[in-house]
């Protein structure tokens, strides 16, 4: 299913240079659909881990 292979990751600790690419397109206001799939995690891991360090993210319209 190609739905497993985008999840190869699940439950890996967010690394430093993960999380600073985070914050800078977050502050760019990218939408969380392109920050996840620029991260290659959920967008459910990327939504938390935004939430936990304080971001906000653009939803898609």
């Amino acid at each position: 299913m190609a739905k497993d292979k985008e999840f190869e990751r699940h439950r890996q600790p967010w690394t430093t240079d993960e999380i600073q690419k985070l914050h800078t397109l977050a502050k760019k206001g990218i939408a969380l659909r392109a920050i996840a799939k620029a991260l290659k995690r959920s967008e459910e891991s990327t939504k938390d881990r935004a939430k936990q360090d304080g971001l906000s993210i653009a939803k898609l319209h």
